[in-house]
């Protein structure tokens, strides 16, 4: 089930990107507080996470508005446990935050990842979700790891 993450899922969410493996243990405390930052702020501009729910947390997605930009997202975090990868879950995740950001009066939503060969299943995703690539950033993360930012417009629900 996708929903909207509650202040209670905030101990299952950071074990969630524990076992993903995409967080040293300094950056899943930093995750923490930015969750619970977010979970309080109030308002159609707060960020938006959500997960998915199969008795137990295994797939999270998190974004937020562009600061001065109307309309503009980032997706900043998107994740499903190993155990559930290629099941669609990821798609439903992405479809969820569109929908939901949509009914927001969002109108873009991007999304960055690495161009490295090690990611093109990433970006692939990307690319089957409709997303184009929009620009790319030589040796951000490192020499030789790329940038890659994706961009998708939204169908605004008025």
């Amino acid at each position: 089930m996708i929903r909207t993450v509650t202040p209670e899922d905030t101990d299952s969410l950071i074990h969630l990107a524990e076992e993903v493996g995409l967080f040293s243990p300094d950056e899943l405390e930093d995750l923490r507080q930015m969750l619970v930052e977010s979970l309080t702020s109030a308002g159609d501009q707060r960020p938006l996470w959500i997960t998915d729910d199969d008795n137990g947390l295994v797939g999270v997605a998190y974004c937020e508005p562009e600061r001065m930009t109307e309309g503009t997202w980032n997706l900043l975090l998107i994740a499903v446990h190993p155990s559930h990868q290629k099941q669609g879950r990821g798609e439903k995740l992405i479809h969820y935050v569109e929908q939901t950001l949509s009914a927001r009066a969002a109108r873009i939503l991007l999304v960055e990842t690495s161009g490295t060969p090690d990611f093109e299943y990433v970006r692939e995703f990307y690319r089957k979700k409709g997303f184009d690539e929009e620009a790319r950033i030589r040796d951000f993360y490192a020499e030789g790891m790329d940038k890659v930012i994706f961009r998708k417009e939204l169908a605004v629900q008025r």
